[in-house]
C-alpha cells in the first residue's frame, strides 16, 4: 500500500536510500514542491505591501494558507495563525513576548524532562532573566508520565506550562487535554509543542485547550523555512511583538509606532509567502491521504522495525514495549558500539538514520543513556525499506570485530 505513495514524492524515486529519518524532516510530494515553484513563477510579488494585481495575488496566496492551517488545526480565528520559520522561531515568540511580559521572580515555570531544547532552553532564559524557577516534569523509562504527579507539581506558581505533544526521541504521546485542564484549574497557561505530533495526527488546538500550539511545516511534508505559532486571540493581543520592523506597524512617528492587528504585529519584515503555498499544498495533500490511513501504514511500519529489532541479540529499544506508543520513532542502542558509528555503517548500506542525543539531552541524561540512533518512519516507508535496515542492524556487530 505504501508504494501507492511513493510515486508522489520525487527524491524517493531518485535516490536508493532508504530514508529513515523522517523526524528530523520529511520528504516532500512533487504538489509541495510544484506549488512553491508556482508563487515564483506566477505569484512573486511582496504579499501585503501593494495594491497592484501582483502583489494582492502574493497577498492572496498568503491569505488563503493561513485559513487553511486555520481549518487544519482547528483554530477559531485566523488571526490566531501567525507565520514564523519553524516550531522553534515559534516557542521563542512565546517565551519573550508573553514569558518575559507574565513571569516574574518566584514563580514557576514546568517543562517536561522529554522536551526537545527548543523547548527547554527558551524557558531557561525566561527564569534566568526574570527570576522565576524552572521545574520539571519527570517521565518512567517507557515516557509515560503520571497526571497524578502533575497535578501535585502544577501550583499557584506555575505561570507557564511547556510540553511536548509527541517526544521525538521516544515517540510517547502526552495527554495535553488532561494537563491543559490541570494548568487551567491554576491559572497557568500551556505551551505545546506540535512539532512531532502535527505529521502524524490530527490536531484540534480548541479540543487540547491549547493555549499556544506549534509546529513546523519540513515535518509535514512542506516546505523548509515556513513554521506556524497558534496561540489563543486574547493571549496573543496582549502580547508585544516579537520582533520590530517592517509589516508589522501600523503608523511610525519619531517618537514610537503604533502595533498593527494580529497576525501581522508578529510577521515583521517580508514573509516567506512560498513558504506558505508549499504549507497548503502540503496540509492538501494530507487531507487526501486521511490521517487514518497515514497512522495505519505508519503502525504497521513500525510494528516490523519494532519486533524485528526486539529479535536481534545486543540491540536496546529505548522507551515503550509496545511498537504502537512509538509514533514511528524508535530510537535504540547496540552493545559496545556507538550510535554515530551505528548511523555510519547504515548510510554504507545506504539507509539514512539519525544518531546522537537528538536535541533531547536531558532525557537521554535521565534516561541513563548519553546518545542512541534512531529510526523513524513516515506512510511512504516500505516493508522492503524496513528489512534492509533490520538486514544491516543484523550483521552490524560483527562487521564491527565484536561476536554475536
Amino acid at each position: 500500500m505504501a508504494n501507492k505513495y511513493r510515486k508522489d514524492f520525487p527524491l524517493l524515486n531518485n535516490t536508493d536510500f532508504a530514508y529513515l529519518d523522517n523526524s528530523a524532516t520529511s520528504q516532500r510530494p512533487a504538489s509541495v514542491i510544484a506549488a512553491d515553484a508556482a508563487f515564483y513563477e506566477h505569484s512573486n510579488a511582496n504579499p501585503l505591501r501593494g495594491s497592484y494585481p501582483l502583489s494582492v495575488e502574493a497577498t492572496a496566496v498568503y491569505e488563503n494558507a493561513r485559513k487553511k492551517v486555520k481549518a487544519f488545526i482547528g483554530a477559531k480565528l485566523s488571526k490566531e495563525i501567525v507565520f514564523t520559520r519553524n516550531t522553534t522561531e515559534s516557542i521563542n515568540l512565546v517565551a519573550y513576548s508573553y514569558g518575559l511580559s507574565n513571569v516574574k521572580a518566584g514563580d514557576e515555570v514546568l517543562v517536561s524532562i522529554m522536551e526537545h531544547h527548543s523547548n527547554l532552553l527558551p524557558w531557561q532564559m525566561v527564569c534566568r532573566a526574570t527570576g522565576a524557577d524552572l521545574k520539571f516534569i519527570e517521565c518512567d523509562m517507557d515516557g509515560s508520565i503520571d497526571l497524578d504527579k502533575i497535578r501535585g507539581q502544577i501550583t499557584d506558581k506555575t505561570k507557564i506550562v511547556a510540553i511536548t505533544q509527541v517526544s521525538n526521541v521516544l515517540g510517547r504521546k502526552n495527554p495535553i487535554k488532561e494537563i491543559a485542564q490541570i494548568a487551567h484549574e491554576k491559572g497557568a497557561v500551556i505551551v505545546v509543542d506540535g512539532a512531532q505530533s502535527t505529521p502524524h495526527m490530527k490536531i484540534d488546538v480548541r479540543e487540547l485547550d491549547a493555549d499556544f500550539f506549534a509546529f513546523s511545516g519540513h515535518k509535514l511534508l512542506g516546505p523548509m523555512g515556513i513554521g506556524v505559532l497558534y496561540g489563543r486571540k486574547e493571549l496573543l493581543s496582549a502580547m508585544p511583538p516579537f520582533l520590530s520592523g517592517g509589516e508589522m506597524i501600523e503608523t511610525v512617528t519619531r517618537e514610537g509606532a503604533k502595533y498593527a492587528e494580529l497576525p501581522h504585529k508578529f510577521e515583521a519584515g517580508t514573509v516567506n509567502a512560498a513558504g506558505a503555498a508549499g504549507l497548503d499544498a502540503a496540509i492538501d495533500y494530507i487531507n487526501y491521504i486521511g490521517y487514518d490511513n497515514m497512522e495505519a501504514l505508519e503502525n504497521e511500519l513500525t510494528s516490523r522495525a519494532f519486533y524485528g529489532l526486539k529479535e536481534i541479540p545486543h540491540v536496546n529499544i529505548i522507551g515503550s514495549d509496545n511498537p504502537l506508543e512509538h509514533t514511528g520513532i524508535i530510537s535504540f542502542t547496540i552493545d559496545d558500539v556507538h550510535p554515530h558509528d551505528i548511523s555510519e555503517v547504515l548510510a554504507a548500506d545506504k539507509i539514512a538514520v539519525r544518531s546522537g542525543h537528538h536535541c533531547a539531552q536531558p532525557l537521554l541524561t535521565h534516561l541513563g543513556v548519553s546518545s542512541s540512533a534512531r529510526a523513524s518512519f513516515m506512510f511512504y516507508n516500505t516493508n522492503e525499506e524496513v528489512d534492509r535496515f533490520l538486514e544491516s542492524v543484523k550483521t552490524l556487530r560483527s562487521r564491527m570485530g565484536f561476536s554475536n
